[in-house]
């Protein structure tokens, strides 16, 4: 029997108990230890999970703990301390996203990983939810040809504040929190980008940061790309947290509703099936779909880890994804079109 990879779990918040449920039900790594600034956190986490070892600092963890690998689940303004620290103490570090507040900052991760001879993976999970598991697997198959056009919308009106205040409360909202997540999936499924252009607005009054934001990509490939997102937007029945597409290609068209059914639609007609992720046995809606692919994603670390695969997304392809993000900001903010090539130059 393979023995489990043994790691730990830095920052003990709301999201996080994802990320603990998730490594409980896999097999191939266990969390041995957890550690949060606030005791009061960590010692809570610990007897949910019935984890033995708790610490309230980072550096006595790594005193006294030998790890495998870390997964980094604290705000970004504590990413590069971090990162750094567990590089230089475990062979894979997994950092929830945003990755960083600038591109100094996650290069700087990227070459201490690097240096240490660590995999840096970016816990980028909408990639791995299972509607976009099923899109990327029918374009594989050619079912759709070559993509030339890609539309990823993000848009409800669930509280999100209530589970997360400091989300009110940050400057750059929308962009870093889900942009960075769309930014990825239309790198995943239609190559880089060339230029982009962006529009934010800021919808509600008690939200310090932008809260919704559209932004037009035009591909390496020729292809155009609309990521777009609002945490003001009305539905019903509330769509949160699910994302929705639409990928055309000169052979059919794939569009994914807000409800996570998923149409294929060509010149012989249209096929709808359902395309929702199944419920995690510690898991309930409306997370479930993010929850899968938490699980997902770790289940990817678990095959890192084991010389089974590449990072997916490593932290030096998420520095691509970051572009996008800084890029958006400061094309909203000049309004204009960004050169993609010039901001990885400078």
């Amino acid at each position: 029997m393979t023995q489990n990879m043994q790691g730990a779990l830095i920052g003990c918040g709301f999201f996080a108990q994802n990320h603990m449920n998730a490594w409980g039900a896999l097999d191939g790594a266990e969390i041995v230890a957890v550690c949060d600034l606030d005791l009061a956190k960590a010692k809570a986490m610990a007897a949910r999970f019935g984890i033995a070892r708790v610490y309230d600092s980072p550096e006595e963890l790594f005193r006294n703990e030998t790890l495998d690998f870390v997964d980094v689940v604290t705000t970004v303004d504590s990413h590069l301390p971090l990162v750094k620290l567990a590089s230089s103490h475990a062979k894979t570090v997994i950092c929830q996203k945003p990755f960083a507040e600038t591109m100094a900052d996650a290069q700087a991760m990227v070459d201490a990983a690097k240096d240490a001879g660590a995999h840096l993976i970016v816990h980028e999970n909408f990639r791995w939810q299972k509607p976009f598991l099923d899109m990327k697997a029918l374009i594989e198959e050619g079912v759709i040809g070559p993509p030339h056009f890609a539309h990823f919308s993000f848009r409800h009106g669930y509280d999100n504040y209530v589970n997360q205040p400091y989300l009110a409360e940050i400057e750059r909202f929308a962009i870093m929190d889900v942009g960075l997540h769309l930014f990825d999936v239309a790198r995943h499924f239609m190559g880089e980008a060339a230029s982009l252009s962006c529009s934010t607005q800021s919808l509600n009054p008690a939200v310090r940061g932008e809260d919704a934001f559209t932004a037009l990509m035009k591909m390496e490939t020729g292809a155009t790309c609309i990521c777009d997102c609002s945490f003001y937007s009305k539905f019903s029945p509330e769509p949160f947290p699910n994302t929705a597409a639409v990928i055309e290609g000169s052979e059919g068209t794939l569009h994914l509703d807000r409800y996570n059914q998923l149409t294929v639609h060509s010149t012989s007609g249209a096929v709808t099936r359902n395309a929702d992720a199944e419920v995690p046995d510690w898991g309930a809606k409306p997370w479930h779909c993010v929850q899968d692919s938490v699980m997902n994603f770790q289940r990817h670390a678990i095959d890192v880890m084991n010389g089974r695969a590449e990072p997916h997304p490593s932290g030096e392809d998420n520095l691509k994804t970051m572009t996008l993000a800084l890029a958006a900001y400061d094309a909203a903010e000049q309004a204009k079109t960004v050169d993609i090539a010039s901001c990885v130059e400078a």
